[in-house]
């Protein structure tokens, strides 16, 4: 093995390594902020000074390819542009995250706890990251399961994040065996647990119905995993998870669902009806969670069902197959919901300057216009920077999404100057975007698109209709009083779901708790998890 791919290896294993000694050490820690956190923060600037050499040394190392038929232990890891990158980006993430924990659980009991489970969530991270055999990603997923089971408990005397844990774990449970399933089939129709074997096996033979069996159960694990609707529940109630937690969690961990979807594109691009079970969950989630998103009072929990919402269409761009755009929004995602949950605190004060300012309605010729006016401006832009791949569906999608920035407020709207002002800025906010989101082909990352051009034009239409329905509620919001109140409590999905759950694996409650934990028939009301 050339010296270029021994560090190779060694900059892509020691993030793993140094977050499982952080968690090996921090658990029997006395209970002391300096104690738990000094040694923590330690090791994670290692690791994250040695997860940024990474992507470098990839970069310039000769190409390293994965040998199906390799016995050793470099076949059960892949070191790829795309998990090079992730991987930087879940250590800079985590170590800013852990140094905001020790600010914010100052003088809390059961620090050192706490601190085990952070870098025992990042090293199954690292590890799932760079798994190239079953067997390793279903480890890594399941020590991820574990170890935030332990975040989501902190605070063991709140009922309901007791019940979020719970809700995820009957889901992460569901999940593993969906998982089980699909390591299975693939393994027994390829003869091998590599993914290369894998990917030789559908490079050669195509996808056999096993394959195609397979890959269905793993994109339903994958769904539950990303707590896209029916089962997204327990995303909301993990408010009352401390801050930092909800940051790791919206952040990264739900982000994993992307980043192993790309991983998977060349079983998926043999497996249509995977591909639309995805479209199906992706649309159908951020139709629902668009709507949900805009009745929320509390900051946390509208970013929370902001997060669902762009979990379903990052699960939408990657049923449709593309995956460069996914790989973006994936890394402007994780950045963003980092920033925002970590400065929630200045929410309050920016609130009070919205309400001082007066809440406006838009006005409606600017409801009718924008869409069009917004494809116009994505088509220009792709004009002078060509997409590649990019289908022509998707500048539909795009700017119907984009949209909403060219929306005049109805205050405005008899101001000339202002009205130019703001469709001015709006117009070079989808400008950026649109050339940011064509430049992500030519980004290093490793992945390429595969178009599913049957379901294109089903997107488009979904996202159209959820565009009508923002609109009207923009124009007409009390002819939808009704829609708004089911909007609020989330069409009551999530509570039909928690009778079910609490019925089918009830609880066991501590005694000191039992006065307040929650009955296998009782509603969840939005209002609880929002305080």
């Amino acid at each position: 093995m050339p010296v270029t791919h021994v560090v190779l290896f060694v900059c892509a294993l020691a993030p793993a390594a140094l977050m499982s000694t952080a968690a090996a050490l921090l658990g029997s820690r006395p209970d002391d902020s300096r104690a738990v956190w000094k040694p923590f923060h330690r090791l994670a600037a290692i690791a994250l000074l040695v997860a940024l050499i990474q992507p470098v040394v990839l970069a310039t190392a000769p190409p390293l390819a994965a040998n199906a038929h390799d016995g050793a232990w470099t076949a059960w890891i892949e070191v790829t542009p795309l998990a090079a990158w992730m991987a930087a980006l879940v250590q800079l993430l985590g170590t800013v995250i852990a140094v905001f924990s020790g600010r914010y659980l100052h003088g809390e009991p059961g620090q050192p706890r706490y601190a085990a489970a952070f870098a025992g969530v990042l090293a199954s991270v690292h590890v799932l990251l760079l798994s190239g055999h079953w067997l390793l990603l279903i480890a890594a997923w399941a020590g991820v399961g574990v170890s935030l089971r332990d975040l989501l408990c902190f605070y063991r005397d709140r009922p309901f994040a007791r019940l979020a844990a719970h809700k995820k774990q009957i889901v992460d449970r569901l999940a593993d065996l969906l998982l089980l399933s699909a390591a299975g089939l693939a393994w027994a129709e390829v003869g091998g647990g590599t993914f290369a074997a894998l990917r030789e096996h559908i490079a050669a033979h195509g996808a056999s119905t096993p394959l195609q069996a397979s890959a269905v159960c793993l994109v339903l694990a994958i769904v539950l995993r990303t707590a896209l609707f029916p089962v997204h529940g327990w995303l909301i109630q993990v408010m009352e998870a401390p801050t930092p937690v909800s940051a790791l969690l919206h952040a990264g961990v739900v982000n994993l669902a992307g980043y192993l979807l790309m991983r998977f594109a060349p079983l998926l691009a043999v497996a249509p009806a995977a591909r639309w079970l995805l479209v199906g969950f992706g649309l159908g989630t951020t139709f629902l969670a668009g709507f949900v998103m805009l009745t929320r009072i509390s900051i946390k929990v509208r970013l929370a069902w902001s997060t669902v919402a762009q979990m379903g269409f990052m699960v939408l761009e990657c049923g449709l197959g593309l995956y460069q755009l996914a790989a973006l929004h994936l890394i402007g995602h994780s950045l963003y919901k980092a920033h925002t949950f970590l400065s929630a605190s200045s929410a309050v004060q920016n609130t009070r300057l919205q309400i001082m300012r007066g809440r406006h309605n838009a006005a409606l010729p600017s409801l009718v216009l924008a869409p069009a006016a917004s494809l116009i401006v994505v088509m220009l832009v792709q004009t002078l920077v060509p997409a590649g791949s990019w289908p022509w569906w998707w500048s539909g999608v795009l700017a119907l999404a984009w949209a909403p920035l060219l929306w005049i407020p109805v205050a405005e709207n008899g101001e000339p100057a202002r009205v130019w002002t703001h469709l001015c800025f709006g117009t070079a906010l989808i400008a950026g975007y649109t050339a940011v989101a064509t430049l992500a082909h030519h980004l290093p990352l490793g992945v390429a698109d595969a178009p599913f051009h049957v379901a294109g034009p089903v997107a488009l239409a979904g996202m159209a209709l959820l565009y009508v329905g923002l609109a009207a509620l923009q124009g007409c919001p009390h002819r939808f009083a009704t829609w708004r109140r089911w909007s609020y409590a989330g069409f009551y999905v999530d509570e039909f779901y928690t009778r079910f759950a609490l019925r089918v694996w009830p609880a066991r409650w501590a005694p000191h708790d039992a006065a307040h934990a929650p009955r296998p028939g009782a509603v969840t009301s939005p209002g609880l998890t929002e305080r």
